[in-house]
């Protein structure tokens, strides 16, 4: 069906282009009627028996005779043989019909201008000539068999049988060969991606193994100095061992630091557990900086095989997502406006849309299973579900008055439901002294129905960001009081919940193996948390110098495929990507003419985007 369509607009542009508006009308009035899907054979033979041959339009008929010929010159040689005597009886049943007719002149006419091609093609067509002459040619015992009516059922039967076999069996319009080939041809370029995507991770690992062999042929040469050694000598060598140890090295170090100070984790109060977190937080991304990490002033600028830039909007970029495919992007600004579009130009556009939505998005979600349905949570409390395919909103819904702002929509990666993260408002300086209360809701995405409410508690801080894990089994909620809660969705209950920041968590994102959890505080730290060991940090930065606590906006985070770059909103013109895993501390985004309000990365690829407070949003591609 798509590559029909595919097709019709080809037809529609050629048309346009050429300036056949007739043809172009109908064109579409041919559409309006038309109910099928391949080839009409009754429409066929229609137009042989019913329009060129009583109408005697001779030069028109042996055109469609020849366009036969043409779709299957490169078929069977029996199937040609069958075509070509098909083809010699509907000639045939042309000079009959005129003979009966009483229009000798258009036989004769009809020779005139086809006897020798006629004659080139079959010597049997010799005799064919004296017809037109002959006093009673339906008696003649040469011809009397063509002016038979069972003849011509016969005639009529061979045809729409061979046609209904052959056109709908078979043929395939060069038209919609050209959709096929597009495809084939984007389906070979996400392969070759992907090959590439492969490529980089094996040298990323043997980089990594070539670290380790190196720092174990350090350690073995250390091992060799005697305990009698001269002190200066050996300072010299561990000198030389740190300063060809790794960065993985002193990550494990960093770790076992963290560790110990969160020995008597269990035993404190929660006020001085939340104090002692952030404390050790603190200490271990200091531990991290000191061991000749990349300050952020320092990470090289990427440098994208490809790139390309979006201006479809005319306001700042609130929030931008990749569909489930990587395919679709949609982006959105703080006029309320949406936008569905590719930045491969390969793709087809025909899911591109523009929605306008009367009020500040504040949230996007594609349904984990297609690209089908995309979620649009507003400043006013709205829930839209639109359908890509349809290009209409399926389903308009509200929340309750007293949560109006939609913070964050996720969906089940399994189940058919999503969570809404409602909140109240109250008055405040910032964005997230605007917030109140907080209402997580579950939806049923086949009725469009509330299903349950998640527990909270009584008048529990704002929920600014949600996380499914792998199955949907658990869900992580951020909270502005710095709180990160995990929810049992079998349950619906929760089971269990620590405090991560100091302050406000703008974002929180599940790790790639899913034993860790990754929180984002409007305070500038980003923190690795251990789900195996809760309270246990595994990784941490402060990136307060592109997310400053100074600044009240919502802050956003994404990790790649592999878990092993971690890309951040910014108060810049740029944005900060972290290395998790690997010899270097992080890159940095090209430059967009205003700060990063929106970023996140492709499904499977090694492609991101930024979106930028100067209405434009961008997506690099790197190795």
């Amino acid at each position: 069906m798509e590559k029909m369509k595919y097709a019709e607009e080809l037809v529609r542009e050629f048309l346009v282009f050429r300036g056949f508006t007739s043809t172009l009308q109908s064109f579409e009035k041919e559409l309006a009627t038309d109910i099928g899907r391949g080839f009409q054979v009754d429409k066929i033979l229609d137009l042989i028996f019913s329009v060129y041959i009583p109408k005697f339009e001779a030069e028109k008929l042996f055109d469609l005779l020849s366009f036969f010929k043409n779709c299957f010159s490169y078929s069977d040689s029996n199937l040609i043989a069958v075509l070509s005597k098909l083809d010699q009886s509907i000639v045939r049943y042309y000079i009959v019909n005129a003979l009966k007719c009483g229009r000798k002149d258009k036989v004769l006419e009809f020779f005139g201008c086809f006897g020798n091609d006629l004659i080139r093609r079959d010597e049997s067509w010799n005799s064919w000539f004296a017809i037109p002459y002959l006093q009673n040619p339906h008696l003649d015992p040469q011809f009397r068999v063509y002016f038979s009516e069972e003849w011509f059922r016969s005639l009529h039967i061979t045809i729409r049988n061979f046609l209904s076999e052959i056109l709908n069996g078979t043929r395939t319009p060069a038209l919609l060969k050209i959709s096929s080939e597009r495809d084939n041809v984007n389906h070979l370029k996400k392969e070759i991606k992907k090959l590439s995507l492969k490529l980089s991770q094996v040298q990323s690992l043997l980089e990594e193994k070539e670290a380790l062999l190196c720092l174990s042929r350090s350690e073995s040469e250390v091992a060799k100095f005697p305990p009698n050694m001269p002190y200066e000598s050996h300072v010299n060598s561990t000198s030389l061992m740190e300063e060809r140890e790794p960065f993985q090295t002193r990550d494990n170090d960093q770790i076992v630091e963290s560790n110990e100070a969160r020995d008597n984790f269990s035993d404190r109060s929660e006020e001085n557990q939340k104090s002692e977190t952030h404390q050790a937080s603190v200490d271990d991304s200091a531990v991290g900086n000191s061991y000749n990490l990349q300050n952020e002033e320092d990470f090289p600028e990427v440098k994208p095989e490809f790139q390309d830039t979006f201006m479809g909007h005319t306001s700042p970029i609130s929030c931008s997502r990749f569909s489930t495919s990587g395919d679709n992007i949609a982006s959105s600004s703080i006029d309320g406006t949406v936008r569905i579009w590719t930045y491969d130009s390969s793709a087809p556009t025909s899911r591109n849309a523009t929605i306008y939505c009367g009020a500040e998005v504040m949230s996007l979600e594609w349904e984990c299973k297609s690209d089908r349905l995309l979620l649009i949570g507003t400043s006013d409390g709205g829930i839209k579900a639109w359908n890509v395919d349809a290009k209409r909103v399926v389903c308009d819904l509200t929340s309750t008055e007293a949560y109006p702002s939609i913070l964050d929509l996720k969906c089940s990666p399994v189940e058919p439901i999503f969570v809404s993260a409602a909140a109240s408002r109250r008055q405040g300086t910032g964005y997230v002294d605007n917030l109140g209360f907080a209402s997580l809701t579950v939806w049923n995405m086949r009725t469009w129905k509330p299903v349950t409410v998640l527990p909270l508690g009584d008048d529990p801080p704002a929920i600014t960001s949600l996380s499914f894990n792998h199955n949907g089994k658990l869900l992580a909620a951020a909270a502005t009081d710095g709180m990160i809660h995990m929810f049992d969705m079998s349950a619906g209950l929760q089971v269990t919940g620590w405090p991560a920041h100091d302050s406000a968590i703008s974002s929180i994102l599940f790790g790639p193996d899913e034993t860790s959890i990754f929180s984002l505080g409007t305070d500038g730290n980003i923190f690795e948390w251990s789900l195996q060991n809760q309270g246990k940090i595994l990784w941490s930065r402060n990136c307060n110098r592109y997310c400053s606590p100074a600044n009240s906006s919502r802050h956003q985070m994404a990790l790649d495929a592999n878990g092993r770059n971690l890309l951040a909103t910014s108060n810049l013109t740029t944005a900060p990507i972290y290395q998790l895993r690997g010899q270097m501390s992080g890159m940095r985004s090209l430059s967009h003419n205003g700060s990063i309000t929106a970023v996140d990365w492709h499904p499977t690829l090694p492609i991101f985007l930024t979106g930028s407070s100067d209405h434009s949003v961008r997506v690099s591609s790197i190795k």
